[in-house]
């Protein structure tokens, strides 16, 4: 089930409530939400699937079209998490990673399309234009009449954000705005990719998590960015700090590439048209159900680790 945005707050909520966290796949292909829904589903577990600028942008989805990216990629995933396969699966739309002079644009849109939930890249924003930028997010949901849940981020690949910034960019956004940000994303020691992960700190997300709830006056979660390289103490780390939930994308990419990689050097002589299973093996089903048997388990490694087992139904039963 496709989670509106209303449903979105309710599930960061229970997440904080009951100590765990939300995976969050970065998707660059069909065939991964679909493997991402199949372990959800397994597990009892709810699941974000998020895109970035370049998977809307991507031949896939929007071909060089965000718009129509959202509205493609969105449609594909609401067939899927909205069948009678998947109803019993909390599944949250997620935008991450959308940065650069259309942002406004692009979320504006996502928001009119009832995304479970918003965020977007500040790595290149001054405070004061990613609490304008959010601002005006928040103003149009207002004036449109629609509803919107919210992630602020700080500069999270920038070691430890200080207490003061969360002070700052998360205080003034929900004093103006009260009610919208569900998530906190402050900087704790990560960095996107799968580089050295030594830097992490769960205190900081104790403390983070502890002063964006103070200000909100409401248990606020915060959202992990750059989690490929953590190992599986270091996540259990965070979520017993306060993640609620945690992006997935360098890691992710990475193994179903590696996978595809081993398909195509292991299936060469299918794929010479002389041999009788040659279409077979060249349709896209064979080289992503291949995939599929590696990566599955993967998946729900990371769920487990993040506890986030059996919490789907617990879910549905609080609404």
């Amino acid at each position: 089930m496709l989670l509106a945005p209303s449903q979105a707050r309710k599930l960061y909520a229970h997440a904080v409530a009951n100590s765990y966290a939300v995976l969050a796949v970065n998707a660059d292909s069909p065939a991964a939400i679909t493997d991402c829904l199949q372990v959800a589903k397994e597990l009892d577990a709810p699941i974000i699937i998020e895109t970035s600028l370049w998977q809307l942008t991507g031949h896939s989805f929007g071909a060089g079209n965000p718009i129509t990216g959202i509205d493609r990629y969105m449609g594909s995933l609401f067939v899927m998490a909205d069948s009678d396969e998947f109803e019993s699966v909390p599944v949250l739309y997620h935008t991450d990673h959308i940065k650069g002079p259309d942002t406004e644009h692009i979320l504006r849109h996502a928001i009119s399309k009832a995304a479970s939930s918003i965020s977007l890249d500040s790595s290149d924003l001054t405070h004061e234009e990613n609490i304008e930028l959010m601002s005006k997010l928040c103003d149009y949901a207002k004036d449109h009449r629609l509803s919107t849940t919210l992630e602020m981020e700080a500069g999270v690949d920038d070691g430890v954000t200080p207490l003061s910034d969360t002070q700052y960019l998360f205080g003034e956004v929900e004093k103006r705005h009260p009610g919208f940000l569900a998530l906190w994303a402050p900087g704790v020691g990560t960095k996107h990719g799968l580089g050295d992960m030594a830097g992490f700190s769960p205190e900081a997300v104790k403390k983070h998590r502890d002063l964006a709830s103070d200000l909100a006056g409401r248990p606020i979660g915060i959202a992990l960015h750059g989690s490929s390289g953590l190992t599986n103490d270091q996540l259990s780390a965070a979520v017993e700090a306060g993640v609620a939930k945690v992006n997935w994308s360098s890691e992710s990419l990475l193994l179903r590439s590696k996978v595809a990689q081993e398909y195509y050097a292991t299936h060469t002589e299918q794929l010479e048209k002389s041999h009788p299973d040659w279409k077979n093996t060249a349709m896209d089903n064979g080289v992503q159900q291949f995939v599929s048997t590696s990566y599955q388990p993967k998946v729900a490694e990371r769920i487990k680790v993040l506890k986030g087992a059996g919490q789907a139904s617990q879910f549905f039963s609080t609404i």
